[in-house]
């Protein structure tokens, strides 16, 4: 993750990344999000922490400029999630996650 820019805020627990997904909307991500993502949002509250844990992502990623709250942080550490912060804005991150799930797909 620190090759493509992304900070980590909160150390989280080991764990393959599958994929990736992209929603603000926290039904959403309960709906389709699936287990081992990593999930981009602006959200920044502690409700991000629960869905987090619901789905068993891999862990939340938010763009530059949104920090979470201090208790989310605290909350993650805790609860083992990962939270990073990217550079740029979540097309950009999207990207920059695509093209490395991709190469690792393919060795």
């Amino acid at each position: 993750m620190a090759r493509l820019g992304f900070r980590i805020l909160a150390e989280g627990r080991d764990c393959p990344v599958t994929g990736g997904y992209v929603a603000d909307l926290l039904s959403d991500v309960i709906a389709n999000a699936q287990e081992g993502c990593i999930w981009v949002t602006v959200q920044r509250h502690l409700n991000i922490i629960a869905v987090a844990q619901l789905k068993k992502v891999a862990g939340v990623l938010v763009p530059a400029g949104c920090i979470p709250e201090a208790n989310v942080l605290e909350r993650a550490v805790k609860e083992g999630i990962f939270i990073l912060q990217g550079t740029g804005d979540a097309f950009e991150i999207c990207g920059r996650l695509y093209g490395l799930l991709q190469q690792s797909n393919q060795t």
